[in-house]
């Protein structure tokens, strides 16, 4: 656990506030609290969404959001991989369906313009073929 993620969950159980009351009230998903309290900052969305997250969690607790995301900033730049390593996103299973689902779309669309293009073709023959001239 990260020393944010301590003193943020350290904050928020001596003030006996849920979680899922965090987040009904920052409008940050549990599993991304739960992700900054364990110090996973990769789980984090990047940049100042990532900030803007422990500054909202620090008000939300009564810490000081200054000093909070100070000490991440810290945190987090010590737990940046090496120059060769590279980060990649944790895929779902709701990320797979997801996609699953929009090729499958994107598959039928096609399938339909195909379909409609022909019928236009064939309609437009027949037209030409019954009026000659």
């Amino acid at each position: 656990m990260s020393e944010i993620g301590r003193q943020l969950k350290q904050a928020r159980d001596s003030r006996g506030i849920s979680l899922r009351q965090v987040a009904t009230a920052t409008k940050i998903s549990v599993s991304v609290l739960e992700s900054l309290e364990r110090g996973e900052f990769k789980r984090l969305p990047g940049g100042l969404f990532g900030r803007a997250f422990v500054r909202s969690y620090a008000i939300e607790v009564g810490l000081d959001p200054d000093e909070v995301v100070e000490k991440f900033n810290v945190e987090l730049a010590e737990a940046v991989p090496d120059e060769g390593e590279v980060l990649r996103p944790d895929v779902t299973d709701d990320d797979r369906a997801f996609l699953e689902k929009q090729r499958k779309a994107w598959l039928a669309l096609r399938v339909v313009l195909v379909v409609v293009a022909l019928a236009l073709i064939v309609g437009f023959i027949a037209w030409r073929l019954s009026h000659p001239g």
